[in-house]
């Protein structure tokens, strides 16, 4: 387990992975850009919860298999705990359980090992820049897949749709259900007859009012709430 200091400017990105080899080849990819640096490592999800909470990165790439507590439990204790750092599930095989497991946990998007540097360096810019690195199409996808097999996050006290939803406006919730849907911005403002800004202030308000991360949140609440 290491890290850097001072705090440096840019994003800050925490690597969790129980194989050294992986973080290093990692490391070297991050540390070639000037806006990425890499804060600290971890070999295990125990060991990234407590550098989480030390070392506040903007980004964690998380490996889901690993020795002791696993990556969705993890992302799981470190979503919870409302953490600002925005976590990237590392994955062997595109669209499996393990994936969706970790969105529903907390996760802003997955990745897959063998990814093309160029798109883990555009996953962690996307994900720090306050979107979701997966499509809530995918993750649509994934929960006709894989949802009816994962426990749902929402427990017998979890507040029906109608009490959950009554802090939108008869448009946002029409906007959130487009959402749940797996529209882009640019289908949603065809259906709704509004510009994209428009469609992006009315994202905005029902992510803040419904305190969720990102759209892919959102996919993941509609679902637990029985709309989509």
């Amino acid at each position: 387990m290491t890290a850097t200091d001072p705090a440096p400017a840019g994003i800050r990105v925490l690597l969790v992975d129980d194989q050294p080899l992986l973080r290093m080849g990692f490391r070297m990819v991050l540390d070639a850009e000037t806006d990425l640096t890499v804060v600290g490592e971890a070999g295990d999800g125990a060991q990234a919860i407590r550098l989480a909470q030390s070392l506040e990165p903007d980004v964690i790439l998380m490996d889901v298999r690993m020795p002791g507590m696993d990556g969705i439990e993890a992302t799981r204790q470190i979503a919870a705990a409302r953490s600002a750092s925005r976590i990237i599930i590392l994955t062997t095989f595109d669209l499996d359980e393990y994936a969706f497991g970790g969105l529903r946990a907390g996760a802003s998007g997955f990745l897959l090992k063998n990814a093309e540097p160029n798109e883990l360096i555009a996953a962690i810019r996307t994900v720090a820049g306050g979107e979701a690195s997966v499509s809530p199409r995918v993750t649509r996808r994934m929960l006709e897949l894989f949802g009816a097999q994962l426990p749902c996050r929402a427990t017998d006290a979890a507040p029906a749709p109608a009490d959950r939803l009554v802090v939108l406006t008869e448009r946002e919730r029409e906007v959130f259900l487009a959402i749940a849907e797996g529209l882009s911005n640019s289908e949603l403002a065809a259906r709704l007859f509004l510009s994209e800004s428009t469609v992006k202030t009315h994202v905005g308000r029902i992510l803040f009012k419904l305190d969720l991360r990102d759209r892919v949140q959102a996919v993941i609440l509609a679902y637990d709430l029985g709309l989509a």
